[in-house]
């Protein structure tokens, strides 16, 4: 029995409702770097699988949808791994964490347009001082470990 995927629009659509609700640092609907990641990975040369993950991006991690559910939706099973390896796990270490984004195929571009809006300038301006610099800091060296060239 052959399964159809969810489309990219029902991928979006899906992400929105989970994260209705929920802002970002700089009290933004978080729907906005949703949006922004995804745009991201296309304008890097992604496809739509990786498209697709860059939605659901934050999805298991912010607990907005559950392992449960993203093992058993209409998506690729590329899709699923890549959103997996960009979930961060409760006590795991950064080494770890960026060795299984870079060994997972289409993960990398993901979580390089993710680190881009974070450390996108205009959205760490309106942070104050302290936040932006810790931020700034950890996104550094998030992209080194991941062997992303700086900024």
């Amino acid at each position: 029995m052959t399964h159809t995927l969810l489309t990219l629009a029902e991928v979006e659509a899906l992400a929105r409702e989970a994260h209705a609700g929920q802002t970002d640092k700089a009290g933004r609907p978080y729907s906005e770097h949703l949006r922004a990641v995804a745009e991201g990975v296309r304008e890097r040369g992604g496809d739509d699988e990786q498209v697709a993950a860059a939605w659901l991006h934050d999805a298991v991690e912010d607990d907005a949808l559950s392992e449960d559910w993203l093992r058993e939706a209409a998506l690729s099973p590329r899709t699923k791994d890549i959103v997996l390896a960009v979930t961060k796990r409760e006590g795991e270490a950064p080494e770890s964490y960026a060795r299984r984004i870079r060994t997972t195929p289409g993960a990398l571009l993901v979580k390089a347009s993710d680190l881009a809006h974070n450390a996108d300038p205009v959205r760490l301006a309106v942070l104050d001082e302290h936040t932006r610099a810790r931020l700034t800091k950890k996104y550094a060296a998030m992209r080194t470990l991941l062997g992303l060239p700086p900024g």
